[in-house]
C-alpha cells in the first residue's frame, strides 16, 4: 500500500528543516476523514512519510502548506520542500 517514501522538509529561514512528526500525523489523522486521496499517507519520523501510488505530490505539498498555515505551524513565508526517495536512501537515514 505504501509503496513510496517522500522527504518532506520546512523552510525557516533560509535552511530547510524536516518537518516535525507532529506535523505530519496532524495532516494525516485530518485527511483520513476529509479527502479520500491522502489516506494513503502514513507518517514514519521526522521529515519522513510513506505513500500511495495514487498520491500526487503537488497535491499533497499544496494540501500540506495550506494545513499547517491553519495550524500556524508554517508561515505566510515559508514552503514545503517534497522529494520522493528511493527506498534503500530513506531506510539508510532513519
Amino acid at each position: 500500500m505504501y509503496c513510496r517514501r517522500i522527504s518532506i522538509q520546512y523552510q525557516h529561514g533560509n535552511e530547510l528543516l524536516p518537518c516535525p512528526i507532529k506535523w505530519l500525523d496532524n495532516f494525516s489523522m485530518r485527511n483520513f476523514t476529509n479527502d479520500s486521496i491522502f489516506d494513503d499517507t502514513l507518517p514514519v519520523a521526522d521529515g519522513w512519510m510513506e505513500i500511495g501510488s495514487r498520491v500526487p505530490l503537488e497535491r499533497l505539498q499544496e494540501s500540506m502548506e495550506d494545513w499547517f498555515r491553519r495550524k500556524s505551524y508554517l508561515s505566510k513565508e515559508s514552503s514545503l520542500a517534497l522529494q520522493e526517495t528511493r527506498s534503500s536512501e530513506s531506510s539508510d537515514s532513519l
